[in-house]
């Protein structure tokens, strides 16, 4: 192979590596049952189960469609392994003056696929809630 053709090949893989790295493998979005509408400015976390304990990954808040596009650490390939994304659901509720049930919302999830994207919606009222792996 020519050196220009192996330059290539290896640029063209540095640019398909950091396209990699730079689209984040995981993302949530919080939607409110009772009124259909996103739910914003709800703090959301990552952890990772390290020796049955949790370690904390990340941590962000839901913008004003109740998502957070990228909870992975950037720059960080996924490792496999245990996960749990925590929505601190209680902080969203006591600024509207409304009671609710469940104050924090654990979605514990076990990643094998590194490679793939995963997203996890949140549909949420204040006595209730439904998650699912989206996409």
């Amino acid at each position: 192979m020519s050196y220009l053709k192996k330059t290539a090949a290896a640029l063209a893989f540095a640019s398909l590596s950091a396209m990699a790295l730079a689209a984040n493998p995981l993302s949530v979005h919080i939607l409110d049952l009772q009124s259909g509408q996103p739910t914003a400015g709800v703090t959301v976390t990552l952890e990772q189960k390290k020796d049955n304990d949790w370690k904390q990954l990340s941590s962000g808040v839901t913008n004003a469609q109740g998502r957070i596009a990228a909870m992975y650490p950037e720059n960080q390939a996924m490792q496999a392994g245990d996960y749990r994304i925590v929505f601190k659901t209680g902080e969203h509720y006591a600024r509207l003056k409304q009671e609710t049930f469940f104050p924090e919302i654990p979605v514990q999830f076990h990643v094998e696929k590194t490679e793939q994207h995963y997203h996890i919606p949140l549909l949420l009222s204040p006595f209730g809630f439904s998650t699912y792996r989206g996409n």
